[in-house]
C-alpha cells in the first residue's frame, strides 16, 4: 500500500462498497487524472477490490499528463490489472478494446495551480471532457464527470445548503472563473451528450474533500495548516476567517463517488460531501487545536498574490438526492477525519513549503 494513504482507509472503502462494486467484475474502466489526489485513490481501490471483493477483476487504464501530480503522483505503482498511460486528455485518445466506464477525474483543482495554469484548467474541463464523452459514446460506456462545488459560486444565503437544482452565482471574469466556468461548461457537455446521443452521463460535485494523500505543495487550506503545524508556525487564515465550509473525509467521498459511478441515474448531477458541520475557517482552526498533538495558533492575513481571492463566503451541500437515490451516508465525523489526516501528515509532511 502506498504511503500516501492509510491502509485502513482503503479497507474501509472497499468493505463499504462490497455489494455495489460487483457491477465492476469483468469490466474495463478508463480513468483520467489517475495520478491526482482522487485518481490515486481510485487506482488503489480498484486494485484492492480485485484482491478482496470481485469474482472477476476490473481492468483499469489510468491516464494523466502529470502536470500537477507532484512527486507522489509521478511514482507509478505496479498494480495488477491497473495500467498507466502518460496522456493529455486534451488530445484524442484511441482505445480499441472493450470499455464499460469512463471516469473523467482529470482537472486542475487547486486554486494555486489553476491561477498558474488558467488555459490548461479551461481546456481539461472543456476539450478534455468532450474527448472523453466522444470515447464513452463510441463504446456505449457509462460516463462520470468530476465537476465541483465551485459551480455554485458565491451562493445566495437562501440557497445554503445548496441543492443540485440551484443555478449558482458565478463571475465569468473573476480570478476563479477559469475553473468555475469550465466546470459548468463540462456539465453542459454531459447534458448535451445525454439528451442528444443517449450517453449515460453523471456529474459529481464534490464538496471540500480531504484526507491522506493531499500534497503539501497543493496549497489548500488543510495541507497548508498541517504543514505549518509540523513546522511549529502559526496558521495563516486568509481574508476575514468568517468564510464557512463543510469538509468530507476521503473514505466517505470515495464511497459516494463510486455509488454515483455505479448507480447514478443517467443524466443526473449529485452533490457528494458532508453537510455538517458548516464552520468558519477560524472555527476550523479551533477544531484542529482540539485534535492536534501540538499547540495551534493562527493569524488572519490577506490573500497572497498566488491564491485567488473572491472565494465563496459559504459552501455546504444538500445531499438528500444522493441519500435517496444512492443510499449515500457519510460516516466519518469532522474531528475523527481531522485526526486521521493530521496524524498522517505528521509522518509525511516536511513542514517546509
Amino acid at each position: 500500500m502506498a504511503d500516501f494513504m492509510l491502509k485502513s482507509d482503503i479497507e474501509e472503502i472497499t468493505q463499504r462498497l462490497a455489494v455495489p462494486a460487483q457491477k465492476l467484475a469483468g469490466k474495463t474502466v478508463l480513468l483520467t487524472g489517475g495520478r491526482g489526489f482522487l485518481g490515486r485513490y481510485f487506482m488503489e481501490i480498484f486494485a484492492r477490490l480485485n484482491e478482496t471483493v470481485l469474482d472477476q477483476p476490473v481492468k483499469v487504464v489510468a491516464l494523466d499528463n502529470l502536470i500537477t501530480a507532484g512527486k507522489e503522483g509521478a511514482e507509478i505503482p505496479e498494480l495488477e490489472n491497473v495500467s498507466f498511460v502518460n496522456h493529455d486528455v486534451i488530445q484524442p485518445f484511441e482505445w480499441d478494446g472493450p470499455l464499460d466506464y469512463v471516469i473523467h477525474a482529470a482537472g486542475i483543482a487547486s486554486p494555486y495551480y489553476y491561477r498558474a495554469y488558467p488555459l490548461e484548467t479551461l481546456e481539461v474541463a472543456i476539450t478534455g471532457t468532450r474527448r472523453m464523452l466522444e470515447l464513452a459514446d463510441a463504446h456505449g460506456a457509462r460516463f462520470t464527470f468530476f465537476s465541483s462545488s465551485e459551480i455554485y459560486g458565491d451562493p445566495d444565503p437562501k440557497h445554503v445548503p445548496m441543492a443540485e437544482s440551484y443555478r449558482g452565482n458565478v463571475s465569468c471574469q473573476g480570478p476563479r472563473a477559469c475553473y468555475d466556468e469550465s466546470k459548468r461548461v463540462g456539465e453542459t457537455l454531459c447534458h448535451i451528450f445525454h439528451t442528444m446521443n443517449g450517453t449515460k452521463t453523471n456529474t459529481i460535485r464534490p464538496f471540500n474533500v480531504f484526507g491522506p494523500g493531499m500534497q503539501e505543495t497543493d496549497y489548500r487550506v488543510l495541507p497548508n495548516f498541517a504543514s505549518r503545524i509540523k513546522a511549529g508556525q502559526p496558521l495563516n487564515v486568509y481574508g476575514t476567517g468568517d468564510q464557512t465550509r463543510t469538509f468530507c473525509y476521503i473514505t466517505d467521498a470515495m464511497v459516494g463517488f463510486l455509488l454515483v459511478i455505479l448507480k447514478g441515474v443517467p443524466g443526473e448531477a449529485y452533490n457528494i460531501g458532508n453537510p455538517t458541520p458548516e464552520i468558519s475557517m477560524v472555527e476550523l482552526v479551533e477544531r484542529i487545536g482540539k485534535v492536534s498533538s501540538r499547540a495551534v495558533e493562527h493569524n488572519i492575513v490577506e490573500y497572497p498574490d498566488s491564491y485567488p481571492a473572491d472565494e465563496p463566503n459559504r459552501r455546504a451541500p444538500d445531499i438528500r438526492k444522493a441519500k435517496l437515490q444512492l443510499e449515500f451516508k457519510p460516516e466519518v465525523g469532522l474531528d475523527a477525519g481531522l485526526k486521521r489526516f493530521l496524524d498522517w501528515s505528521e509522518t509525511v509532511y516536511t513542514g517546509e513549503q
